[in-house]
């Protein structure tokens, strides 16, 4: 599945070259997985199990630069479950442009709260994450 979310660029988000500041990419795309998480119904089921997710390595390439009154559209998805870990790819573009802005791999794994420690993804953790790859 490929979740998508719509970032208005703001004054604030700007650097002083007049784009957006490459850590804002990073606000940018954190938002965007919690959107993902919340209309998937993860979040949820994460608490409910007493799981977190826990980002271990972001890799992002920027593109193009985003400016104030662009609109960002920033698709996510999931494309790699693996037993310690997984990722999820996303993509920022800029509205009516046809431009990506930039894109990243963001890894993470899966920490059990009350251990603080990762746990394999197996079982029914894996079941979990591996759908959003299948849908």
């Amino acid at each position: 599945m490929t979740h998508k979310t719509l970032i208005k660029v703001r004054g604030y988000h700007l650097d002083i070259y007049q784009h957006v500041n490459n850590a804002r990419y990073l606000e940018f795309l954190e938002e965007a997985r919690w959107g993902y998480l919340e209309d998937s119904g993860d979040i949820e089921w994460f608490a409910k199990h007493g799981l977190a997710w826990v980002i271990v390595n972001i890799n992002i390439n920027y593109r193009v630069a985003a400016t104030m009154g662009d609109t960002l559209e920033v698709f996510t998805r999931f494309s790699k479950v693996g037993g310690k870990s997984a990722v999820v790819t996303q993509e920022v573009r800029i509205a009516g442009k046809d431009a990506v802005a930039a894109d990243a791999q963001v890894t993470f794994v899966c920490l059990d709260q009350k251990t603080g420690k990762a746990v394999a993804i197996e079982g029914e953790l894996k079941a979990r994450l591996e759908q959003h790859i299948a849908e």
